[in-house]
């Protein structure tokens, strides 16, 4: 069971948010109430005050100039929700709603935005009952905020749209009933409060970050079991070669092949025979390719940490009588984490592709054509090296940078965006295209090491031989092989590939 989480508004790790993805329980540190209260009482005196102020008594975005009666703030606010609930496509998975109910609540409670308890309350109350808004995956740019399915989001909790209780899809007012949830009715600014911000696209492009982490970690782990399985060389893992280059991903890469390595039998039976003078890149350049992957795995975690933690709607309220408009719902830091992380997804696939591919070839590997016993009869792993290709070279397609492009919206207000939020939706797609890629690539170097039995690979490394075993059965004659690839997938997915070699580069990330 993961630990409950107590949450400081603007001081979470990414481990925090990271539980909370993974179904922790989340309360918000007490002193936010007192955060919350003041803010609340500012915009308060500017309504009773008659004050024009954008946000609390005016239109929205191109509208900004109309000013809107007292007696209509509430509906003002009511409609803006439903006319901007037109999100599309997908509903997000319910671990992505559940970190974006967290972020929401948490922003809110840094006391910036102007909302009553009751909003912050009705966000930490969904979640505590696994109450999740049905939110389509479709229709923000990343600019003015997730506006489409934040709006989803908020509609949820006043009783319009869908919930999803405990997994079952139900209308969102009998949800909230069955919960004992009052629908929520908003005052003033708060509609604007609750659908402004990144919250969105920063939750998913966490997610894809934690599992991306879990694809590196299986990474390195069938990298190394492909080098054994292959008779590479440990020696260009020498810490001595990395040092001359300094990269710091490089460095410690390079110190996990060779962790992962040591010990191994195998190596240790051709380390003073080798006739190969050197290894194919794909082999030997791992620290220098998954190094400069890590780095920028740890820059986007960086970014993202910042962000998961940020007040991103508009306007704020910055002190007494002081409701100020800027820009910081504009995602251009999420659309760039993003675009990084789908690029260091690419290279992870790439590499392990290659590999795959040496593991079938007789010629690179010494081993039987497509690691097949009696191969013609058989065809082993033949078409299994096809798909890894297929999947590398679809994530490739899928990496044009999503930051590069903009359209202006409404009506030319908003006139660059970020495309932050598909940007980071699409790299879920991709991280399980290169989870597949790196099962199949652990498949093939497990049926390889196989063929050196009775020999050991490393201490570190038979555990993972044992867990992939407990799935999957050596090929000792041709089968049908998608269960086997599904099982692989899940296993590295789940982070059990990692653990089972000791690695977990996310934590690494967030400290």
């Amino acid at each position: 069971m993961t630990l409950p989480v107590s949450l400081t508004p603007g001081h979470a790790p990414l481990t925090h948010w990271r539980d909370v993805l993974a179904g922790a329980s989340l309360t918000l540190d007490a002193a936010s109430a007192g955060a919350i209260a003041a803010a609340q009482a500012i915009v308060d005196d500017i309504v009773a005050a008659g004050t024009v102020t954008y946000g609390v008594n005016t239109g929205f975005g191109k509208l900004a100039s109309v000013r809107i009666a007292d007696a209509d703030l509430a509906t003002l606010q009511r409609n803006l929700i439903l006319s901007h609930a037109v999100g599309t496509g997908p509903a997000l998975p319910d671990s992505v709603v559940r970190l974006i109910l967290a972020m929401k609540a948490a922003s809110l409670a840094r006391g910036a935005s102007g909302v009553r308890p009751v909003v912050v309350e009705a966000l930490l109350g969904a979640l505590a009952a696994d109450a999740l808004p049905v939110v389509p995956a479709k229709g923000s740019v990343g600019a003015s905020g997730d506006l489409a399915p934040l709006a989803h989001l908020t509609a949820a909790l006043m009783g319009v749209g869908e919930i999803r209780l405990k997994g079952m899809a139900l209308p969102a007012a009998e949800a909230l009933s069955r919960i004992g949830q009052a629908p929520l009715a908003l005052g003033a600014k708060e509609g604007l409060a609750l659908i402004n911000g990144t919250q969105v696209s920063t939750a998913i492009a966490i997610t894809a970050l934690s599992e991306i982490a879990r694809v590196f970690d299986a990474a390195l782990v069938a990298g190394a079991l492909s080098v054994d399985a292959l008779k590479g060389s440990d020696t260009p893992f020498d810490p001595r070669i990395q040092a001359l280059r300094g990269q710091p991903g490089q460095i410690n890469v390079a110190a996990t092949l060779l962790t992962l390595i040591a010990g191994s039998e195998i190596r240790d039976s051709h380390r003073f025979g080798d006739t190969k003078v050197q290894d194919p890149y794909s082999l030997r350049c791992q620290p220098q390719v998954m190094g400069a992957v890590r780095d920028l795995l740890g820059n986007a975690a960086a970014t993202l940490g910042i962000e998961a933690n940020a007040v991103t709607d508009n306007p704020l309220v910055l002190g007494p009588g002081e409701i100020v408009s800027g820009g910081n719902f504009h995602a251009e830091p999420v659309a760039f984490a993003a675009d990084i992380l789908a690029m260091g997804l690419c290279e992870i696939g790439n590499l392990s592709e290659r590999r795959m591919a040496l593991l079938v070839d007789p010629v690179m590997s010494g081993l039987p054509p497509f690691l097949a016993r009696d191969a013609g009869l058989n065809s082993g792993f033949m078409i299994a090296q096809v798909t890894a290709a297929a999947l590398a070279s679809e994530n490739k397609q899928k990496a044009y940078p999503a930051s590069v492009d903009t359209i202006p919206t409404s009506a030319n207000q908003e006139d660059h965006v970020s495309m932050a939020t598909h940007g980071a939706y699409r790299l879920l797609d991709m991280a399980k295209n290169a989870a597949s890629i790196i099962g199949i690539e652990l498949m093939a170097a497990a049926e390889a090491i196989e063929h050196h039995r009775p020999m050991k690979t490393s201490p570190r490394l038979e555990p993972v031989l044992a867990l992939l075993r407990g799935r999957i059965a050596p090929l000792t004659a041709d089968r049908y092989l998608a269960p086997d690839l599904a099982a692989a997938t899940d296993l590295v997915l789940s982070g059990a590939v990692g653990q089972a070699a000791g690695l977990d580069s996310f934590a690494e990330f967030a400290a």
